[in-house]
C-alpha cells in the first residue's frame, strides 16, 4: 500500500523528528513550513524538500498534514491555512498536542479534511533524542473516526503503540504525563540541590543519585509502582522522617512543603502496598499535617480502614 505524502508545519523538535523518521519509513515529504525559514530549512535540506514560511504552499501538496507548532497557536495556524486554501478534501490533518483536542485543527473540516490529534507520550530534549526516543513510545489518538486508522498505521510505522481517548479526557491525560515527566525532572532537581548543602555540585549529586534513580525505575518496571516502594514511609519509620523534617526546616519553606506533600501521598502508596497498617498511617500523617488538617484527615482514614467489615 502506498504511503501518503506528508507536510509538516512547525519545524521544532517533534515536527522535525516526525518528518525525518516517517521519511525513513517511506512517507514522501512534500515540504516543511515554519515561522522561521532558517528552522524550516534545517530539516528540509536534510530531506531535499521545499522550505517555506507560507504553510499553504506545502500543505496543498500533501495527503497528511502535521501541525506541530506550540499549543497556543495551533488553532490560529490551522485557521490561517484553511483561509488560504491550504487544506483539501480527503486530507488528514493532525496536531501533536497532548493537552488539546482535535478541534484545535477543526478549521480543516471546512475544507473537507479530517481532523485528529496524535500525541507522542515522550519527552524531547532535542531533535536527535526525539528521533531516538520516539520508536517504541506510546501515542494517544483522538479525533475524527475516519482519521484514526491512518493514525494507527503511522504509529505502527514509527514502531510505536497507540491507544485512543476521548476529547474530554485530554487534559487529565496530559496532567498525568506532566507528573510522570516534568515533575520527575523537578524532583531530581530538588534532590540534587539538597546535596549541595554538604558540598557536592549538582552534577556530582546527580552522578551519585542516578544509580538509585535508575534502580528505582527498573524496580517499578518489574513489579509496578506500589510494590516497588521502599524507604521510611514504607517501613512506618517515624523517627527517621521526623529527622528529615527537622533538617528541611532550615532551608526553603517551599521544599519543606513539597516534602510533606510527597510523603502524605506516599502514605497512601504504602497502605496500598500493605507495608504499613492504618494505625501506622495515622501516626505518619500526624508528622506531616498541621494539627487541624490531621484531625480532619485522620477521621477519614479511620472510617476507611478501621471500621468493621
Amino acid at each position: 500500500m502506498d504511503k501518503p505524502s506528508i507536510a509538516v508545519v512547525g519545524a521544532g523538535k517533534v515536527g522535525s523528528a516526525l518528518a525525518l523518521l516517517l521519511n525513513r519509513q517511506g512517507y514522501p515529504v512534500a515540504g516543511i513550513a515554519s515561522r522561521s525559514l532558517t528552522s524550516a530549512r534545517r530539516v528540509a535540506d536534510k530531506l531535499g524538500v521545499p522550505a517555506t514560511v507560507r504553510p499553504e504552499e506545502v500543505t496543498r501538496e500533501a495527503g497528511v498534514v502535521f501541525i506541530t507548532t506550540p499549543d497556543r497557536v495551533i488553532s490560529e495556524v490551522a485557521c490561517r491555512i484553511a483561509e488560504k486554501g491550504g487544506f483539501l478534501p480527503g486530507q488528514v490533518v493532525f496536531h501533536t498536542s497532548g493537552a488539546h483536542p482535535a478541534d484545535e485543527v477543526g478549521a480543516a473540516r471546512s475544507c473537507g479534511a479530517l481532523a485528529a490529534s496524535l500525541h507522542p507520550l515522550q519527552s524531547f530534549a532535542n531533535v536527535e533524542m526525539a528521533m531516538e526516543n520516539l520508536p517504541g513510545s506510546y501515542f494517544a489518538l483522538e479525533g475524527d473516526a475516519g482519521a484514526l486508522p491512518l493514525a494507527e498505521r503511522i504509529v505502527k510505522d514509527l514502531d510505536g503503540k497507540s491507544f485512543s481517548i476521548d476529547a474530554r479526557d485530554k487534559a487529565l491525560y496530559h496532567a498525568a504525563a506532566c507528573i510522570a515527566s516534568n515533575c520527575l525532572v523537578s524532583l531530581i532537581h530538588f534532590a540534587t540541590g539538597l546535596y549541595s548543602r554538604f558540598g557536592l555540585s549538582r552534577r556530582e549529586a546527580f552522578e551519585a543519585l542516578f544509580p538509585l534513580i535508575r534502580g528505582t525505575i527498573r524496580n517499578i518496571s518489574q513489579v509496578g509502582p506500589a510494590p516497588a516502594l521502599t524507604g521510611p514511609v514504607s517501613r512506618g519509620d517515624s523517627p527517621t522522617l521526623a529527622g528529615h523534617l527537622e533538617v528541611l526546616k532550615e532551608g526553603d519553606p517551599l521544599e519543606l512543603d513539597l516534602y510533606r506533600t510527597l510523603c502524605l501521598y506516599t502514605i497512601r502508596v504504602a497502605l496500598e502496598k500493605g507495608s504499613i497498617n492504618p494505625a501506622q498511617a495515622l501516626e505518619l500523617e500526624s508528622l506531616f499535617k498541621p494539627y487541624e488538617e490531621f484531625e480532619s484527615g485522620s477521621a477519614m482514614v479511620r472510617s476507611q480502614f478501621l471500621s468493621p467489615a
